[in-house]
C-alpha cells in the first residue's frame, strides 16, 4: 500500500546501535494483551482518577502478564536495579487526557521496589511547557528526575547528532529527525504509557506513535495540506535503535479517551472512559485494539470512521478544523499500526492477538 501521494518516502536511519536480539519490540509476549477494566477507576462527574483502583489494576496487569508470583518478580522481567529507567509519558492532551500522575506515580513506585534509586528513573517527553502542566511531582515520589527536550520549540540542543532518521517529504529544509540525546546515551529501559485517543492523522495515537514522535525532534513536517506520511514514519521510528530494543514494557493508561480531536482536545463532548488499563510488550497488538475502541466509540457518536478516507470530508487547508466530528483535517492513516507489524513490531491480525480481559 503507498501513501495518499503515491510512493512511500525512502528513510536513512542513521545509528551506531545494533539489534539486542528478543529485547525490546514486539518483546516477550508478542501477540498477548491484558486489558483490566474499573469501574472504580475514574469518577464519572469529575473524571478525577482514584489511585487505589489504578494501584489494583496495575497489580492485577503485571501479574496476570507475567504469570510471576509477586509484583517485584514481575517488573523485574523487565527491569534489573541496574538500569536506567525512562517513562515515556504523553502530556500533549492535559489537563485531561494525559499519562496521568496516579499511573505514573504507581510505575515509578514498583520500578523503584525492583531496586531502581529514584535518581536513576526519567520522566521524559519532547515539551517540557506540556509536562509541567501534568503536575507529576504532586503524586510522583521526591528525587525522580522530569525531561522535557524542547524548553522553546525547534531547539536542537537536547537531540542526539548521531542518531538520526532522514528523509524528505515535502521538500522541506531539514529532513532529519534526531532522537533525545537522554534516550540514546542515558536510558537503559523505557516503559512506553501512552493514553487511548483520536488522532487527526495517523487515525489514533497510541503506543506506537507516543514512542516513536515523543522521542524525536522534527517529526510534525510529516504532515502537509491534508496529506500525511504518518502510515511509514511512525513505525519507522519506532523500530529504529536504541527505541526499539529499549522499549521494554507497555502500560496504556486507557482510564479516559479521546473520541475526535485528538491529541490536543479538551473539549469535554469529545471524551469518554473507558475506564481500563492496557498492558503488553507487543505495540502493534495494543494498538490494533485501541484502532477498534476509538473506532467504536465514534460510530456509537455518529462520527465517521478513523478508516474514512473520503475527500469530501475533508476541511479547507487554509481553514481551522471545526468541532465537527464528521470532518477530517488530514486523510488519516490508521494502517500505520499494521505497516510497523511489517517491520516486525509487533502481531496486527486480531485473529493472532490473545487478549486476557480482568475486571477488578
Amino acid at each position: 500500500m503507498s501513501s495518499a501521494l503515491g510512493a512511500d518516502p525512502t528513510y536513512r536511519v542513521v545509528s551506531s546501535y545494533k539489534r539486542i536480539p528478543g529485547a525490546g519490540m514486539p518483546g516477550s509476549y508478542p501477540g498477548q494483551v491484558v486489558a483490566v477494566h474499573s469501574s472504580k477507576s475514574v469518577d464519572d462527574n469529575t473524571e478525577r482518577i482514584d489511585a487505589g483502583a489504578v494501584r489494583e489494576m496495575m497489580t492485577r496487569g503485571m501479574l496476570a502478564l507475567t504469570g510471576a508470583r509477586d509484583l517485584r518478580q514481575a517488573w523485574g522481567r523487565f527491569i534489573g536495579k541496574d538500569d536506567v529507567v525512562g517513562i515515556k509519558v504523553n502530556c500533549v492532551g492535559r489537563p485531561n487526557v494525559m499519562s496521568s500522575p496516579e499511573v505514573v506515580a504507581e510505575i515509578v513506585r514498583n520500578v523503584n521496589a525492583v531496586g531502581v534509586p529514584l535518581g536513576k528513573i526519567h520522566i521524559y517527553e519532547r515539551f517540557g511547557d506540556q509536562m509541567e502542566e501534568c503536575k507529576y511531582p504532586e503524586k510522583v515520589p521526591a528525587g525522580v528526575h522530569y525531561f522535557g527536550a524542547e524548553q522553546t520549540r525547534g531547539t536542537n540542543e537536547p537531540y542526539d547528532p548521531l542518531m538520526y532518521v532522514d528523509v524528505n517529504f515535502f521538500g522541506e529544509e531539514d529532513t532529519r529527525s534526531n532522537i533525545i540525546r537522554l534516550v540514546s546515551r542515558e536510558i537503559t529501559k523505557i516503559i512506553n504509557v501512552p493514553n487511548i485517543k483520536d488522532h487527526g492523522a495517523s487515525g489514533v495515537t497510541g503506543c506506537l506513535k507516543n514512542i516513536a514522535y515523543g522521542s524525536f525532534s522534527n517529526v510534525a513536517r510529516s504532515h502537509a495540506g491534508s496529506v500525511t506520511h504518518t502510515r511509514t514514519f511512525i513505525g519507522t521510528l519506532a523500530a529504529s535503535e536504541p527505541v526499539r530494543s529499549r522499549t521494554v514494557l507497555q502500560v496504556v493508561d486507557g482510564i479516559k479517551g479521546v473520541w475526535h480531536g485528538g491529541p490536543f482536545s479538551t473539549d469535554k463532548r469529545f471524551r469518554f472512559l473507558p475506564k481500563q488499563m492496557m498492558f503488553g510488550t507487543d505495540p502493534v497488538a495494543i494498538d490494533r485494539l485501541i484502532l477498534d475502541i476509538v473506532d467504536n466509540q465514534r460510530k456509537a457518536m455518529g462520527a465517521i470512521s478513523v478508516w474514512d478516507r473520503d475527500p469530501r470530508h475533508l476541511r479547507n487547508k487554509d481553514t481551522p478544523a471545526g468541532p465537527d466530528p464528521n470532518v477530517n483535517a488530514y486523510i488519516r492513516e490508521p494502517g500505520h499500526i499494521e505497516y510497523a507489524s511489517k517491520l516486525g513490531l509487533g502481531v496486527y491480525e486480531l485473529e493472532k492477538i490473545r487478549v486476557n480481559r480482568i475486571d477488578v
